[in-house]
C-alpha cells in the first residue's frame, strides 16, 4: 500500500499565517502540521509517499526533501490549479500504479494508531473503499454520511444542522483501489466549482460498490481555524518527551515538562508553570514567566519580565521586556517591542469573535488574544484588544490601543494632541 498526502491549498481561513506558508506546513509543538501525517504512515509500515503541492510548495520540498531524513520516500506532484480534492487525488494514479491507496488530508492531524486500525480493517475485508468518520455535535460544516450496515450509502456537504441525517461525518481519510480513478475520469464539476471526491464516492454508490463507513473515536483535528492551532499545540505539549540539550541557570524553576533545543538557555528567575518546548538557540528571560503550554520555535528571543500564556511564538521573533503575550499566535521574524500588551480576555467575559474570510466567526472560546502574522513590529507600550488579526508585515506604532484588524503592509500611527503650558505660569 502507497500514500498520498494533499498539501496543495494555501488555507484561506489560516490568514494571515498563510500568506508565507502553506497550512500543513504551521508548525505545532515542534513539527509542521503534515509531518504528524508522515510520520503516522510510516510507523504504520507505508514508506511510499507522494505530496500533492502548489501553493509555496518549494518551502515543503526544502523541508521534506526525498523524504530520507524522515525514513520514507517521498515525491511530488503539482496539481496545476485547485480545481478540487477528485482533481489534486488524479494526480497519483501512475504513483499508485496498481496498489492500493490511502489518502489523507495535509491539515488534518489524528491518532497513529487509527492509520493502522483502517489498514487492517481494509486489507481483512472485500471493500472497494473505506471512508473514515467520526461524530461531531454540529456537523452542519462538514461533509456528512449516512450509513447502513456499516456500508456508506449517501453524502451530504455541509447541510443544515436540523437536515443531517447524521452526526457522523467525513474525516478525510481513505483507502481506494484502482476504481477510484475511473470514478475520478467521471465526476462532473460541482456548483462549488471544484473537481470534489466525495462526488466520486456518490458514483462509486450508484455503480454499488462497498463503500466501508469506517467510526472512530480516535483523535482527529481538522486545523481549519487559525485558533485551532492552540488547542492542537496544547494537546502535543502536554505529552513531550522531557529533553534538555540546553542550559537551564540556577534561579530559574520549572514546574512542568521542558523541552529544551541545543543551543537554548533559560535564565535566572525564569517561571515556567505548565509545559513547553523550546527550539533551537532560544534565549528566554530573565525573569519571565511562561504558563500554559507554550511552543518557542528556534531563535526566538523572549526578554525580562515578559509573560507568556498557552501561546505559539514562531521562529526568529524577539518578545522584548515587560511585555504579556496570553492565547495567541505570533508569526516569523516579529519585533514584539516593550511594554507590548497582548490581552485574551473580554471586559464584558462574552465569547471572543474573530473575522475570517470576512465573516464574523465565534471561536467558541473565552480567552482568545491576537493572530499576528509573520514580520509584524510592534512599539512600546502597544496593546490588542482580544481577537484581533494583524496581517503580514505591518508596524503598530507606539502607544496604540489596536480595537480592530489590521490588513498586511500597513503602518499604524497614533495622531497625538500636545498641550504645551508655560511651567512658570502655573
Amino acid at each position: 500500500m502507497k500514500a498520498i498526502i494533499l498539501s496543495a491549498g494555501e488555507g484561506r481561513r489560516m490568514r494571515p499565517l498563510t500568506l508565507t506558508k502553506p497550512k500543513t506546513m504551521l508548525h505545532v509543538a515542534g513539527k509542521p502540521i503534515i509531518q504528524y501525517n508522515i510520520e503516522a504512515l510510516r510507523d504504520s509500515g507505508i514508506k511510499d509517499i507522494l505530496l500533492i503541492v502548489n501553493y509555496k510548495e518549494e518551502l515543503v520540498k526544502e523541508y521534506f526533501n526525498n523524504g530520507k531524513d524522515f525514513k520514507v520516500n517521498i515525491t511530488y506532484k503539482t496539481q496545476k490549479k485547485p480545481d478540487g480534492t477528485a482533481d489534486a487525488i488524479s494526480y497519483g494514479e501512475d504513483f499508485a500504479n496498481d496498489n492500493d491507496l490511502i489518502v489523507l488530508n495535509g491539515d488534518i492531524i489524528l491518532d497513529k494508531e487509527l492509520i493502522s486500525e483502517i489498514i487492517n480493517d481494509y486489507d481483512n475485508s472485500k471493500y472497494d473503499t473505506l471512508m473514515v468518520l467520526t461524530n461531531v455535535e454540529d456537523p452542519s460544516h462538514y461533509g456528512v454520511v449516512e450509513i447502513k450496515d456499516s456500508l456508506v450509502k449517501n453524502i451530504i456537504e455541509k447541510p443544515k444542522k436540523e437536515e443531517a441525517p447524521s452526526n457522523l461525518i467525513n474525516a478525510g481519510i481513505y483507502i481506494f483501489n484502482k476504481d477510484i480513478f475511473d470514478k475520478i475520469a467521471k465526476t462532473e464539476i460541482s456548483s462549488r466549482g471544484e473537481y470534489e471526491i466525495t462526488d466520486s464516492l456518490s458514483l462509486q454508490i450508484k455503480d454499488n460498490k462497498k463503500i466501508k463507513g469506517f467510526i472512530t473515536d480516535k483523535k482527529w483535528v481538522d486545523v481549519g481555524m487559525p485558533w485551532d492551532l492552540l488547542d492542537i499545540n496544547g494537546t502535543f505539549i502536554e505529552n513531550i518527551k522531557e529533553n534538555i540539550n540546553g542550559v537551564i541557570e540556577d534561579g530559574a524553576k520549572i514546574n512542568g515538562k521542558i523541552f529544551l533545543d541545543e543551543g537554548s538557555i533559560i535564565r535566572s528567575g525564569v517561571y515556567i508553570q505548565g509545559s513547553v518546548y523550546i527550539g533551537k538557540n532560544c534565549d528566554i528571560g530573565p525573569n519571565s514567566y511562561i504558563r500554559g503550554n507554550s511552543y518557542f520555535g528556534d531563535n526566538v528571543r523572549i526578554g525580562n519580565a515578559v509573560e507568556i500564556k498557552n501561546s505559539i511564538v514562531m521562529e526568529n521573533t524577539s518578545i522584548n521586556h515587560l511585555s504579556y503575550v496570553g492565547d495567541s499566535v505570533i508569526g516569523s521574524h516579529c519585533n514584539i517591542g516593550a511594554g507590548t500588551n497582548v490581552a485574551n480576555l473580554r471586559f464584558d467575559d462574552k465569547t471572543i469573535f474573530m473575522n475570517v474570510k470576512g465573516q464574523k466567526t465565534s471561536t467558541g472560546r473565552r480567552k482568545l488574544g491576537s493572530i499576528i502574522g509573520d514580520k509584524v513590529k510592534t512599539g512600546i507600550n502597544t496593546s490588542f484588544s482580544p481577537g484581533v488579526i494583524v496581517g503580514f508585515n505591518s508596524f503598530i506604532g507606539p502607544g496604540i490601543l489596536l480595537q480592530h484588524d489590521i490588513e498586511s503592509n500597513k503602518i499604524v500611527l497614533l495622531k497625538q494632541q500636545h498641550h504645551l503650558i508655560d511651567n512658570l505660569k502655573r
